[in-house]
């Protein structure tokens, strides 16, 4: 009891010591000011090299190229994000040898280790090359709609472990790079909409074909998500008291439902200028009392 009683009063003697003196004081001072000027330089080199990038990229933008403007923001938010982890790995790594402790001893236990966890890590690794592939091969990019892994949405961001897409609902969901295998990107060509309407067995079938086709001829002039002329592809079946009849329009990418809904409301509008005539319910109403008093005449 005695030696630890002694043992306490030489920490604290020496703790105290520590604490007043002037020497200790200004080794504090002067450790706090480099890591503040550590820490403000790394920020004002990620800065300033996010600009650097952003504007190289904004300039290549309106070069004549192959690069569109989906995988130019991908790869710009991709070299953004390695620079800000370069430098502020750089930063931590200064600041620790600021305050005294041996880095490359540091290094050299940290390189052991990772060797150890790498084993472990093996879909860590997955997904950052899965990531590398993604992007360089250009397979989908920031905007880009698609469809992984039974789920739907937009790229919101690529990173070189994770992919971020943007659910229909608001939703976020976090997919692992390594877990993308199939992919439905409906945005790398033009979408193609089929329409469906019906006219009643009554309507005048000429007519309404011909004015059907010249309205079709006037739509992409009239809307500039429509990139050819739409197909009326005729009767595709016949049902009780009314046929049903398709066309075909080829739209820029993920427009074919706003057009779809533009062409059926003015296929309305049309046909009812026009005295087409169009099929709707028909409910027959018997009275039973007249059906039994003629039964019964019967």
């Amino acid at each position: 009891m005695n030696i630890l009683q002694t043992l306490w009063h030489q920490f604290s003697r020496r703790f105290m010591d520590k604490l007043t003196s002037e020497a200790f004081w200004d080794h504090l001072f002067e450790v706090s000011i480099r890591i503040t000027l550590i820490v403000l330089l790394a920020w004002i080199v990620v800065q300033v090299g996010r600009f650097i990038i952003r504007k190289v990229f904004r300039l290549r933008a309106n070069l004549p190229g192959n690069h569109t403007e989906r995988r130019r923001k991908t790869i710009e938010r991709l070299l953004q994000s390695i620079i800000a982890y370069v430098v502020y790995f750089s930063a931590i790594m200064a600041s620790l040898s600021a305050v005294g402790i041996n880095i490359a001893g540091l290094l050299a236990g940290a390189g052991i280790a990772g060797l150890a966890i790498g084993f472990g890590a093996q879909s860590l690794v997955k997904d950052v090359i899965t990531g590398f592939f993604i992007i360089f091969e250009d397979q989908f990019g920031v905007g880009d709609y698609i469809q992984v892994g039974g789920r739907e949405g937009t790229v919101m961001e690529i990173g070189l472990r994770t992919t971020k897409v943007k659910g229909n609902f608001g939703e976020m969901h976090i997919i692992p790079n390594g877990a993308i295998t199939d992919v439905i990107n409906y945005s790398l060509a033009n979408s193609i909409a089929n329409i469906d309407f019906t006219l009643g067995y009554t309507a005048d079938i000429e007519k309404a074909e011909r004015l059907i086709r010249t309205y079709l001829a006037t739509l992409p002039e009239k809307n500039d998500n429509i990139v050819t002329v739409p197909t009326l592809l005729g009767v595709q079946n016949m049902g009780v008291g009314e046929m049903t009849w398709r066309i075909s329009v080829e739209t820029l990418p993920l427009q074919q439902y706003a057009v779809s809904r533009m062409i059926r409301k003015d296929l309305i509008t049309l046909f009812e200028e026009n005295n087409i005539d169009l099929p709707y319910p028909k409910m027959m109403v018997y009275d039973k009392n007249t059906v039994s008093k003629k039964g019964g005449a019967e």
